[in-house]
């Protein structure tokens, strides 16, 4: 057997075990109490009459970049409705906020046949448009056997996953025949993705470079900058466990010098704050959280965004944003954002999940990358007390989180002639 009908076969048995543990995560806040159901394929809207598109993105990066995709189909496609499926509940919220009127949020069911087989008998997808690299074979297969049309948008595939799925061809094989299309990232992900059995690849570029700055209500924003009237200010975003321990370090050594210096600390699970909260305090370090309302005074050392879906208020607040999960983890996240909103950008090591990107903005002069915590010291206090420098990197980052804007173009081209069959006479009732 292979490892494919392996799967379906394990899936097929452990029906009990999935209910357990989506039980677990909705006691942990990881599943929306109410729309329970839908992880089961339970419907948890009517399906509108008419040809249906149906966008997936697994969680907050993947939505983000499908917002342009939306907004174009929209205007060319009006006769089209939208479903949008999304795996967690803060990539849920953040639609539900940010989805234009008309469009349908639903989460995306587990990948267990008869729950699939419940959410397609529902929604009759025309075409489904997969965001990045959340593949999932149970559903991708009998979508198509259903007859939906299926485009892998902004297709990603890192270098471990390409080597495990390489390993396990009889696995990823009937996945990857399941796309007409595939639109690849970059050239190096066109050939994983050819290796890997996709039929149809083609380079179109980063959806994320698409995407709008995002949002801030002007009221909040114009309310916490006269809290922190005009102090210097530096912002460590989407940090990961070790990370908010270094940013305070990074605090004590540099308030001296720069007096009335105010660090703020965004974690990417903000679920983390009262512990995060407990161990500034412990070090001294005064601390006003904004999930709480409090308010910023002089006294205040650390500003802790422990909210979601207000990445553009932080953003727009410093001036200089050090990108979290690069220095005690892995990775990164999106610099593109920080960019576009006015922030000279700090990274530490490991930028692997964005690794054209930062490549890129380095060569361009737009990211100061730091081997460690004393290096980001270093560079920070830099930063700080050097106005012209600062806005030089901000300038060089922005210049190129504008630059490749074709990217939407390319890939609407690329999905036109799906688009287009099903608007024909063949298309399903």
């Amino acid at each position: 057997m292979s490892l494919f009908y392996a799967y379906r076969a394990a899936t097929r048995m452990l029906g009990p075990v999935v209910g357990l543990y989506l039980h677990r995560r909705k006691n942990r806040g990881k599943e929306d109490p109410g729309r329970i159901g839908e992880r089961f394929g339970h419907p948890g809207q009517r399906r509108p009459d008419g040809p249906l598109i149906w966008i997936h993105g697994a969680s907050v990066g993947e939505s983000l970049s499908a917002l342009p995709v939306i907004d174009r189909l929209q205007r060319d496609y009006p006769e089209f409705h939208i479903l949008v499926t999304t795996g967690t509940v803060t990539s849920a919220r953040m639609m539900l906020e940010r989805l234009p009127d008309g469009v349908i949020h639903q989460f995306i069911p587990v990948d267990r046949q008869v729950y699939v087989a419940r959410f397609l008998h529902h929604w009759r997808p025309d075409i489904a448009l997969w965001l990045e690299s959340d593949l999932w074979p149970n559903i991708l297969t009998r979508a198509r056997k259903a007859g939906t049309k299926i485009a892998l948008l902004n297709g990603r595939i890192s270098e471990h996953s390409f080597k495990s799925y390489r390993r396990f061809s009889s696995f990823i094989r009937p996945v990857m025949a399941c796309f007409n299309v595939v639109l690849a990232q970059t050239s190096e992900e066109t050939a994983h993705f050819t290796e890997l059995g996709a039929p149809n690849v083609i380079t179109t570029g980063n959806l994320k470079f698409a995407a709008l700055p995002l949002p801030v209500e002007d009221a909040d924003l114009h309310k916490t900058r006269d809290q922190i009237e005009g102090r210097p200010i530096w912002l460590a975003s989407s940090t990961f466990e070790g990370e908010e321990t270094i940013a305070a370090d990074i605090h004590v050594k540099l308030r001296e010098k720069h007096r009335g210096l105010l660090t703020i600390i965004v974690p990417r699970h903000p679920n983390r704050a009262p512990a995060i909260e407990a161990n500034l305090m412990a070090r001294g370090l005064r601390v006003a959280r904004r999930s709480m309302g409090h308010i910023i005074t002089r006294d205040t050392d650390i500003f802790l965004g422990d909210t979601i879906g207000e990445m553009g208020l932080y953003y727009r607040l410093a001036p200089i944003c050090f990108i979290g999960k690069t220095l005690c983890v892995g990775g990164g996240q999106n610099p593109l954002e920080p960019a576009r909103l006015g922030c000279a950008i700090l990274h530490g090591p490991d930028m692997s999940n964005f690794s054209e990107i930062s490549r890129e903005m380095l060569a361009e002069r737009a990211c100061r990358p730091c081997s460690d915590a004393d290096d980001l010291a270093r560079q920070l206090d830099q930063l700080l007390s050097n106005q012209p420098a600062c806005q030089a990197l901000t300038d060089a980052a922005r210049t190129y989180a504008n630059s490749k804007a074709e990217v939407l173009d390319r890939t609407m081209s690329a999905i036109n002639d799906l688009l287009a069959a099903c608007r024909g006479p063949h298309a399903r009732p």
